[in-house]
């Protein structure tokens, strides 16, 4: 068995808190049908890379202080003039997060990373994708505390997509909902 003195506090906050909450709210039959996060993808699109390639490297390095895994560079499939695209021309980086490093994150996330956010209202409940993947958008990187302010040239925002094994939206928005995500609270339906 594995060693649970190392488990990130979100993974063991789901074995024993979620699981539980999410079983008596849908009556699940079996274990294997409860949901649960999958994975967790970060994207930097960097447009003004165009102008100057080292840009794209700048902000892997910040990505991969953020989501403590190394990020890797995506580079253009094809030549676009319009945008004075190249092809293999680096325009961004990704991370793709699993295991305890998704748990990690998920716990800067959402208890550093959001209440930091200027003018922060709340995650929005709608942006769901239909199979209960969960995508939202971070304006400035600099709100996750591994980045160093005093060494930021330039502020990039960022996309987070959060993959659940969930079938619908509704099961995955009680499941994030169980994990802290600030969404507001459900208006009330009322009976017309």
């Amino acid at each position: 068995m594995a060693d649970k003195s190392n488990e990130p506090r979100l993974k063991k906050f789901y074995n024993d808190s979620v699981r539980a909450a999410m079983q008596e709210k849908f009556g699940y039959k079996n274990v294997m049908q409860m949901p649960k996060i999958d994975k967790i993808v970060i994207n930097m699109g960097i447009g003004e890379s165009t102008a100057d390639s080292k840009k794209a490297s700048v902000a892997a390095e910040d990505l991969t202080l953020i989501a403590g895994q190394k990020a890797v560079v995506t580079r253009a499939k094809k030549s676009i003039a319009g945008f004075k695209v190249r092809e293999q021309m680096p325009l961004g980086a990704k991370v793709t997060l699993r295991g305890a490093q998704m748990f990690e994150f998920l716990d800067r996330l959402i208890t550093i990373a959001l209440p930091r956010v200027r003018d922060f209202r709340g995650l929005n409940p709608k942006s769901f994708d239909g199979r209960g993947n969960f995508a939202m958008g971070i304006k400035e990187h600099i709100v996750f505390p591994e980045i160093n302010y005093d060494k930021v040239d330039e502020i990039w925002g960022m996309d987070v997509i959060v993959c659940t094994t969930a079938d619908t939206d509704d099961e995955a928005r009680e499941l994030l909902r169980a994990f802290n995500f600030p969404f507001p609270p459900e208006k009330e339906k009322e009976a017309a």
